[in-house]
């Protein structure tokens, strides 16, 4: 699977979570301990919000505090679904994945930062839906594909306050429960 097929299986993975919540879920605590419902979303549109621009060759100080703070208004499904949008479209123009990108720790190369919102729509899918007791939703084939690209670069994260340690699971685990727990969520939330 191929960045750009990771990617709209996570998007639209995760769409279909946002679709789910009910009007009295927002302030439901996730599975990811800091963020409620309304917070988990608001983190995942303000990404969304950013990638226009860091695609296009803005620098982390051009863009500068414009998505900070709520970042959803009145309607927290029409903001997803704008910046979401706007995201895909972007990451689908030709040769958006060729190009260098502005990140917070240094200059990287688009796909990296491309393999690293996929894996935040997944696992934070994965959140969103233990929030709102919705079904696990990435799919084996991305849990598989996501874990191989971003597996040897999670010791490198540890310690940097975006993960809690791993989780240990058994070998015969699915393949989205060895994902979540290898970034500090435990699978047994979902089931």
């Amino acid at each position: 699977m191929n960045l750009l097929d990771a990617h709209g299986i996570a998007l639209r993975e995760f769409d279909r979570c946002v679709h789910l919540v009910k009007d009295d879920q927002w302030d439901a605590p996730t599975a990811c301990a800091d963020w409620s419902v309304r917070e988990l979303l608001n983190h995942l549109v303000s990404e969304q919000l950013w990638v226009p621009h860091l695609l296009h060759g803005a620098t982390l100080a051009e863009v500068g505090d414009r998505y900070d703070g709520d970042v959803l208004g009145a309607d927290p499904v029409a903001a997803w679904e704008t910046s979401s949008r706007s995201a895909r479209q972007a990451w689908t123009e030709p040769g958006a994945t060729q190009r260098r990108v502005h990140l917070s720790f240094g200059e990287s190369d688009a796909e990296e930062y491309g393999w690293q919102m996929v894996t935040d729509l997944a696992v934070h899918g994965w959140d969103l839906a233990v929030g709102i007791g919705a079904p696990q939703p990435i799919p084996a084939e991305l849990a598989d594909t996501v874990l191989r690209v971003i597996g040897p670069q999670v010791p490198s994260w540890q310690g940097t306050g975006m993960f809690a340690p791993p989780v240990p699971v058994p070998d015969d685990a699915p393949a989205a429960d060895h994902l979540v727990a290898l970034l500090g969520r435990d699978p047994a939330l979902a089931h």
